[in-house]
């Protein structure tokens, strides 16, 4: 088995969508999410749509899979497909 894909997130500090998001990957057993502040960091904003094409928080990498945001990240668990792809195996 692969080692875990790192797991990065734009987010902002008061977003409840982020915190949601958040918390079903620690549910996940995700240990690290790497967050980029955007609300902190224009530039990053910039950098997170031009990748994405999304200007709403949050944003969400797994490895190299934009899973996009926190309506999708559920969505992707509800059909059994998260747990996989933070396993690091392919979509």
């Amino acid at each position: 088995m692969s080692a875990a894909p790192r797991v990065l997130m734009y987010s902002t500090a008061v977003c409840p969508y982020c915190i949601r998001a958040e918390q079903l990957l620690r549910a996940r057993g995700v240990a690290e999410i790497e967050k980029v502040r955007i609300d902190l960091d224009p530039e990053r904003r910039a950098e997170m749509m031009e990748k994405t094409g999304q200007r709403t928080v949050p944003q969400i990498y797994i490895g190299d899979t934009h899973v996009g945001g926190c309506d999708d990240l559920i969505a992707l668990d509800h059909a059994g497909k998260l747990l996989p792809l933070l396993a690091g195996e392919s979509a």
